[in-house]
């Protein structure tokens, strides 16, 4: 049933439900936080939980929600003809009977039998005598301030509730206008007409609130602030991690202009998931495989598909135009290893060692390490970099030159190190005759040249946890470093860690490249903002995180994660009350929990709702390429 608006004063904010509504709140319940074991597991959100007691009515039940917002008149002062009220959010409903709140165990068996069979008739009646409707709801850290013109605004802070004053429940139009006004207007679009087709509405998916009565709210997110200011995928296996995350990518590769995009993608299942973009021939893309691909029967078998679609041939064609849009390439490791700029000067630094008696030697040194930093700076390169043949040539006469000026022995250690610095030109060489037999090779520097091109979206689907990783500390860094230089923030690149456990675990139990990856991908996360990098992090076991990175993040979806040491850490390090968490337990896959510090309508408040799917795009796009299918 639809909810009507109640006509009065404040009918363009609040429904009853078509009078169905009528509650008070009985408490505001302090929560202390003494006991070591509350500590852990409750959020610290909301210093208060509050009680509401609502008149039974039986259709209610199905119409009341967790999340649902409600409102309640507090004790701050208001100018003449407005009112202010404490907003706060449902965390649990549940109904009660009187006769089975009464009923004992230790009763008469026959007798506690009759009650509980007169219990079920009661439930079909509106008797407001025998039953109630309980509500747990959570403040949500904002008042609601509405004057005589109807004109209403959000103010920030939690505000003491007047024990015993009704409740109101927000409407749809209200909710709608609440998450979605400001962000609307930003992007001009028309929340009302909202639809599922990606490539018209930049919506995530629903709200889940009035579902009961089919109104439809959608969800829209500033895609600027959540790629910049990083953002969190949670959730157990089947819970939809991926086909949330590709439909976000999808959005946000169709609706921002020129937001860049790569996939470090080591289940190797984004290929089938973006097929859509990655086939369209506007779209500036590249998919990276491990090996190199020689056949269509190859790339399609190195392709994760969901179940119901592993034998489906009609992705073959969709496969095919990626193929023959030339935007399949692999990954190739250098085999003849290039020094980089700051292995240059780290080797440099251990003849400094060796000379410290000798300070001509020591003038020697630091002539040509300033020759290599000012190389570096003139030409906006970074220190990670391998070193050219240009440079080498360049160095080698610096370093003949810097000896013979300050009479450095032909003996010595630093003068056979100033002297053999041309032998690195044959190995350059050699390299760059085998990368161009190599077509289709990308190297970690290429993969970057193509990011600081036209390319939109790159898709790394590589399945060894070494090379992807030692793929990411290369790239995280390179990137960040350049960005540095340059003091550039535009265009915005986001890098996705799918499975991040395997790019950023916890870094008291790693070790090696694994501990080496997560540090370089937290340095990213902490300074990336500032040079407009941003971060997406997916994964089934928070717990196994490196908690430094995760307090990076200022946007996360949340769905179900059974074990409550995840729930507990989501809750400690986002700061969300427990009791809005354990709903997620009762998510179907697609449902998630969202609450953003900068991204959202209004900040740090958990919305709950219903993602788009993304495998429903994929199948529109492979039944429009396959109608006779």
């Amino acid at each position: 049933m639809k909810p009507q608006e109640e006509n009065t004063f404040n009918s363009f904010c609040f429904t009853d439900f078509n009078r169905r509504f009528h509650a008070r709140l009985a408490a505001v319940i302090p929560k202390y936080f003494g006991g070591a074991e509350e500590t852990k597991l409750a959020g610290i959100s909301a210093r208060y939980q509050c009680r509401i007691k609502v008149e039974y009515q039986k259709d209610l039940m199905g119409l009341l929600e967790e999340g649902m917002l409600l409102a309640v008149k507090n004790f701050k002062q208001v100018g003449l003809g407005e009112e202010r009220y404490t907003l706060m959010e449902i965390s649990r409903v549940w109904p009660e009977h009187f006769g089975l709140r009464g009923l004992s165990d230790h009763g008469y068996y026959p007798m506690q039998f009759e009650i509980i069979e007169q219990s079920e008739e009661d439930w079909q009646t509106d008797d407001k005598s025998t039953m109630m409707i309980q509500i747990n709801a959570i403040p949500i850290n904002y008042d609601l301030i509405i004057n005589k013109n109807s004109e209403f605004g959000f103010v920030k802070g939690f505000s003491y509730p007047v024990v015993g004053s009704p409740v109101y429940l927000l409407n749809s139009e209200m909710i709608n206008r609440m998450y979605n006004q400001k962000i609307a207007e930003k992007i001009g679009i028309d929340p009302s007409k909202t639809v599922e087709d990606a490539k018209i509405d930049p919506r995530l998916g629903l709200i889940k609130m009035f579902e009961a009565s089919k109104t439809v709210i959608p969800i829209y997110v500033d895609f600027e602030k959540l790629v910049r200011y990083h953002f969190g995928v949670f959730a157990f296996t089947g819970g939809g991690k991926s086909n949330l995350m590709s439909n976000t990518l999808r959005r946000i590769l169709l609706h921002t202009n020129n937001t860049k995009v790569i996939i470090f993608d080591i289940s190797c299942e984004y290929l089938f998931l973006l097929l859509d973009i990655l086939a369209d021939p506007t779209m500036p893309a590249k998919v990276v495989l491990e090996h190199k691909i020689d056949s269509l029967e190859q790339f399609f078998n190195s392709v994760v598909k969901p179940r119901e679609y592993e034998a489906d041939e009609r992705i073959k064609a969709g496969l095919q135009l990626v193929m023959e849009q030339g935007k399949v390439a692999y990954y190739t490791r250098p085999k003849q290893k290039i020094p980089t700029y700051s292995q240059f000067i780290e080797e440099l630094k251990d003849q400094r060692k060796g000379s410290t008696d000798k300070p001509h030697y020591m003038n020697a040194i630091d002539k040509i390490h300033d020759a290599i930093l000012e190389y570096v700076e003139e030409r906006g390169l970074s220190e990670n970099q391998e070193v050219n043949e240009e440079f080498v040539r360049y160095i080698d006469q610096i370093a003949i030159e810097t000896i013979e000026e300050f009479k450095v022995h032909e003996k010595s250690g630093l003068y056979a190190w100033a002297t053999t610095r041309t032998s690195l030109i044959d190995r350059i060489k050699k390299r760059h005759e085998k990368e161009e037999k190599e077509t289709g090779g990308l190297t970690a520097e290429k993969i970057r040249e193509l990011l600081e091109s036209k390319t939109r979206l790159v898709c790394v689907s590589i399945s060894d946890p070494f090379i992807i990783k030692d793929l990411v500390i290369t790239l995280t860094q390179d990137l960040l470093v350049r960005r540095k230089r340059k003091f550039q923030v535009k265009p915005y690149i986001l890098l996705v860690f799918d499975e991040a456990q395997e790019f950023i675990p916890t870094l008291s139990g790693s070790s090696g490249i694994d501990a080496k990856c997560s540090r370089h991908v937290e340095t990213l996360l902490r300074q990336g903002r500032k040079y407009g990098l941003g971060a997406c992090i997916a994964t089934q076991r928070i717990a196994y995180l490196n908690t430094n990175a995760l307090q990076q993040l200022h946007t996360y979806f949340v769905g179900t994660l059974p074990r409550p040491y995840d729930r507990a850490l989501i809750s400690d390090t986002f700061m969300i009350d427990k009791g809005i968490l354990e709903k997620t337990l009762e998510f179907a896959p697609g449902e998630w929990l969202l609450s953003s510090y900068i991204a959202t309508g209004i900040e740090n408040v958990p919305i709950f709702i219903k993602a788009d799917n993304s495998e429903n795009v994929i199948e529109k796009y492979l039944s429009a390429r396959n109608p006779q299918n």
